[in-house]
């Protein structure tokens, strides 16, 4: 009787097919199983493949444009002379982000996890204006909210790199959020002693009529803004009024020294951490995690020495 043979090996498409479906996918929100969800999961959520990148582009080149509508259409001569061109437009971008969005929640395996994420809420937020303009006027206003949509340039140019300094400087923030709220309050204090002297030595008669307005006129002066609506008229108010300029720059400088060396000590904390658990760091970037044989930086391609 003759020796039957093994079957060939599949070949590396047929392998992934040939896998069963498990519940472990790249994505937070599920990959499908194989077939017609796979095939637009894989266009709409994934930019790594040409038709994927090429949704993710023309995904920005509508958002982009529907912006652009949304803004023109709020200059009355163009409103009123384009407005059913501008209204059928508008509307032509709601259907598509409406099916766009629909395809996303049915595509998935976890459409919940989906629709409540970051993503999912800013995709629902940009098509609502749209239905609630039908019952509310004026709410179409709130289109541009479609511009956060724009984040997604991240993910489509694999700017992986700018994300992490975007979350490296949310650490810095919240790290510095107490000194931050102490600063806040010295300088509300500021503003209210500052003002109410204010009130004191100018008086309604140059524009002070209230502790409050002049608070509101303390607050603009302090920021260097000057809307110049209300100005001292006394030789006194003016004295006042150039030493909160100045003590406007010095104000201005604090929250960025304070989250500036706090940035600082946090850069200077991972490189004491990767040394003292023996790992190799980035000279550039101080990034740390990097295989003992690397020979370049795995996030900004730096030679590691």
């Amino acid at each position: 009787m003759q020796k039957r043979s093994p079957p060939a090996p599949l070949p590396p498409a047929s392998q992934a097919e040939a896998r069963p479906y498990t519940a472990q996918a790249p994505s937070s929100y599920g990959e499908p199983p194989p077939g017609l969800r796979r095939h637009i999961y894989r266009i709409v959520f994934e930019a790594d493949t040409p038709a994927g990148r090429r949704f993710d582009i023309l995904l920005v080149i509508l958002i982009v444009m529907s912006i652009i509508v949304v803004i023109l259409d709020s200059v009355p001569s163009i409103r009123g002379q384009y407005e059913a061109t501008t209204h059928v437009l508008e509307w032509v971008f709601t259907v598509l982000f409406t099916l766009e969005y629909l395809a996303r929640l049915l595509c998935v395996a976890r459409p919940a996890r989906y629709a409540t994420g970051f993503f999912g809420v800013i995709d629902l937020l940009s098509v609502l204006p749209s239905y609630l303009s039908l019952f509310v006027p004026g709410a179409a206003g709130f289109l541009n909210i479609r511009i956060l949509r724009l984040l997604r340039v991240f993910r489509i140019f694999k700017l992986a790199l700018y994300i992490e300094e975007y979350t490296r400087l949310g650490e810095a923030l919240k790290a510095s959020g107490r000194k931050i709220l102490v600063f806040l309050s010295v300088v509300l204090m500021a503003v209210l002693i500052l003002g109410t002297a204010m009130y004191v030595v100018e008086g309604p008669e140059h524009g002070y009529t209230s502790i409050p307005m002049a608070m509101y006129w303390a607050v603009v002066t302090m920021t260097t803004v000057g809307y110049g609506d209300i100005t001292p008229g006394t030789n006194l108010g003016k004295m006042l009024a150039s030493f909160m300029m100045l003590l406007g720059w010095g104000i201005l400088a604090v929250p960025t020294g304070i989250v500036t060396a706090e940035m600082t000590s946090q850069h200077f904390a991972r490189r004491l951490r990767a040394a003292e658990e023996g790992g190799r760091t980035c000279p550039a970037c101080g990034s740390t995690g990097h295989a003992a044989d690397a020979k370049f930086c795995k996030d900004c391609g730096a030679e590691l020495k």
